[in-house]
């Protein structure tokens, strides 16, 4: 009685769990993504040799598996998984896309032709059309059966065939394509970045101004000297005023008066929490002007939340421009505006430099628009050039 030969191939497989759940949603979307190309992978180099190229789809989702559940050890382990997480979602998302352009290279010719209407979506999401690769990408599907847009479905006599040329140039194109989104990730994943260094830069200025006004609350007056009726002056602060009074300036003209210095009183009526009151009215302001735009901001499918960003930086941005407008206005640099009566007038008027900081960072709102539509996904038609 002879033995039975041993199977030709690689042993059989242990299951690979999808893993996690883990901490945000990119990462759950790389192990969903990675467990469907391994099975893939898995049932095509069942029963043969498994092929360099199914052994390189392997190690590029054991890589992305390993980006999406890496968790640092140790203290401030949180500040560092943050500080981390666009290397690794830039070496999960590539050795994801590298394992789909290997998957192509070895995978048999129906799987490829059925895939090509999604990976010619792709492609022309991602590559203008002017470029020569999206170009030849065209041509190669429009020969093996699949139209371009507005062009009626070539009629096709018997199989089609795929060689090995088109099945190379399907999938190098696709690569490609799927570096050019990558890139545009990086370009939002940068410019979310810098709002946030600039938010977090306004909100340090503005705690600073408030604590040196805290501090010492003459370092910057808020305050103004509006002259009452006959010659009586009264310093007028944000949060308080003083008596009126004759300054010393006019002791001359009525000595038999008593006067007085003005700088003395701007140092009794100006309060420590002056300027904090002027950046909270200023806060207040960009919150309301904050909601006002929501209504013109557009949602995005992207995770990096441009949108969030753009919102927090006009707050701290209109506590300074309060500070900033009430201080012109109190070294006359606004013509007629430089005598204030009361203090409800100065709050008043942070208030409406709180609410201008709109007009600085519409400006930036714009630019995050333009960033975001830059970014050709699925769910967005391409922009022609």
């Amino acid at each position: 009685m002879t033995a039975e030969a041993p199977p030709v191939g690689p042993p059989h497989e242990p299951v690979q769990a999808v893993g996690g759940p883990v901490s945000s949603g990119w990462r759950e979307g790389i192990l969903t993504r990675a467990k469907e190309i391994d099975s893939q992978r898995a049932s095509m180099s069942a029963g043969g040799q498994e092929t360099a190229h199914a052994k390189a789809v392997r190690s590029h989702v054991k890589a992305a598996r390993e980006a999406a559940e890496f968790v640092p050890s140790g203290r401030f382990r949180r500040v560092r998984n943050l500080m981390r997480t666009g290397p690794l979602m830039e070496r999960a998302m590539s050795n994801l896309d590298a394992a789909e352009a290997d998957l192509l290279r070895f995978a048999p010719a129906e799987y490829v032709l059925g895939q090509l209407p999604c990976l010619l979506k792709h492609v022309r999401s991602h590559i203008l059309p002017t470029d020569p690769r999206r170009q030849e990408f065209e041509r190669v599907a429009q020969r093996l059966g699949v139209p371009g847009p507005g062009q009626p479905v070539p009629a096709v006599q018997g199989q089609v065939s795929l060689s090995k040329e088109d099945r190379g140039k399907i999938a190098s194109i696709t690569r490609s394509a799927s570096r050019e989104a990558q890139r545009e990730q990086v370009r939002v994943r940068s410019f979310r970045n810098i709002l946030v260094g600039t938010a977090v830069a306004m909100t340090v200025l503005a705690i600073g101004i408030a604590m040196a006004g805290f501090l010492n609350p003459t370092l910057i007056p808020m305050c103004f000297a509006p002259q009452q009726s006959g010659q009586d002056v009264v310093v007028v602060c944000p949060t308080r005023q003083s008596d009126p009074f004759v300054p010393s300036t006019e002791a001359d003209a009525q000595s038999a008066t008593k006067t007085e210095d003005i700088d003395e009183h701007v140092q009794k009526t100006a309060s420590s929490y002056d300027l904090f009151v002027v950046e909270l009215v200023g806060l207040a302001a960009a919150a309301i002007s904050t909601a006002a735009a929501v209504r013109s901001i557009r949602g995005s499918s992207e995770r990096f939340g441009v949108p969030v960003a753009l919102a927090a930086l006009k707050l701290p941005t209109g506590a300074v421009t309060a500070f900033l407008g009430v201080l012109l206005m109190r070294g006359q640099f606004v013509p007629g505006l430089s005598a204030l009566d009361t203090s409800a007038q100065i709050l008043a008027w942070a208030l409406v430099f709180g609410y201008a900081q709109q007009l600085f960072t519409r400006l930036v709102d714009r630019q995050g628009q333009t960033v975001l539509d830059s970014v050709r996904g699925a769910d967005k038609p391409a922009r022609q050039p």
